[in-house]
């Protein structure tokens, strides 16, 4: 057995989940979230907990049974609190600005760049250089930072790019004249 899959998952109050076969339902105050169940994986639903259930023990089954049970709980978290990422852009002439449904960024190319807004995602803009993400899903709110990141990594020698807040990049020395 899992030691994560056999811990049931508690629904807080003002959280509804409905269990349709092998689909799972969330519904909370920040939105509604589903799930389609791996084969041979189940949930089992009360009115305070949902109980992950595997058919067999075979090792695709042990291995969904405890990632299922993350991913409901994850989603009940999602639907209560909501997830965020915070995004930090360093270097001159570097900035973000939302229009309409677009993330615009400036990153130092010919043009700036598109990035059309995911349907359940939020982006603000903060000073130009904090961009926040937030959503009710986890899995598209770090795609999403994940996406933005990848437009220009930071680099290690001046430190330029596009950042998680609290990542650190390791910086190296330049090249020293003789």
């Amino acid at each position: 057995m899992s030691r994560i899959g056999k811990q049931p998952v508690d629904v807080p109050s003002g959280v509804t989940v409905r269990v349709d076969g092998s689909h799972v339902f969330v519904k909370g105050s920040r939105g509604e979230l589903d799930l389609q169940l791996p084969h041979g994986i189940s949930a089992q639903s009360d009115a305070k907990k949902i109980e992950i259930v595997r058919s067999a023990d075979t090792r695709d089954q042990k291995s969904a049974h405890g990632l299922t049970r993350s991913l409901i709980a994850n989603m009940i978290e999602g639907v209560v609190n909501g997830y965020r990422k915070e995004l930090a852009i360093e270097g001159v002439g570097f900035k973000a600005a939302v229009q309409g449904g677009k993330l615009s960024i400036s990153l130092g190319f010919s043009s700036p760049i598109e990035y059309e807004i995911p349907e359940g995602i939020k982006i603000t803009v903060n000073e130009g250089t904090k961009i926040l993400i937030e959503g009710s899903d986890k899995q598209r709110v770090g795609d999403c930072a994940a996406r933005i990141r990848s437009f220009y990594p930071v680099e290690p020698y001046k430190g330029k790019g596009v950042r998680y807040s609290n990542e650190h990049v390791r910086r190296k020395v330049g090249k020293t004249v003789a």
